[in-house]
């Protein structure tokens, strides 16, 4: 049986990282910076498009660009790359 990390929560802060919620209990930051001159993630350089658009769309962190609700249409990340970065509690603390 294979490993799927649940998502429960995502939120987005004005530094362009969001913090996601797993089910088990696990939070990590995620950031965004470093890909807002990239293809496109540079749809999310507007700081108010990337605070109000930040959801969970195909079982993961995305952000409905559109705002159109169609899951297609979405900027999402693969929920293995998220649950495979550091507990944020260790990242605060490097």
């Amino acid at each position: 049986m294979e490993f799927t990390p649940e998502i429960i929560q995502v939120v987005p802060h004005r530094d362009y990282t969001v913090s996601v919620y797993f089910a088990d209990g696990k939070i990590v930051l995620y950031d965004v910076k470093p890909f807002l001159s990239r293809g496109v993630f540079q749809a999310l350089a507007d700081i108010d498009t990337f605070l109000e658009t930040c959801t969970i769309m195909n079982d993961t962190l995305a952000w409905d660009v559109t705002r159109s609700g169609d899951t297609t249409q979405c900027i999402d990340i693969d929920p293995d790359v998220l649950y495979s970065l550091e507990n944020a509690e260790e990242q605060l603390a490097s």
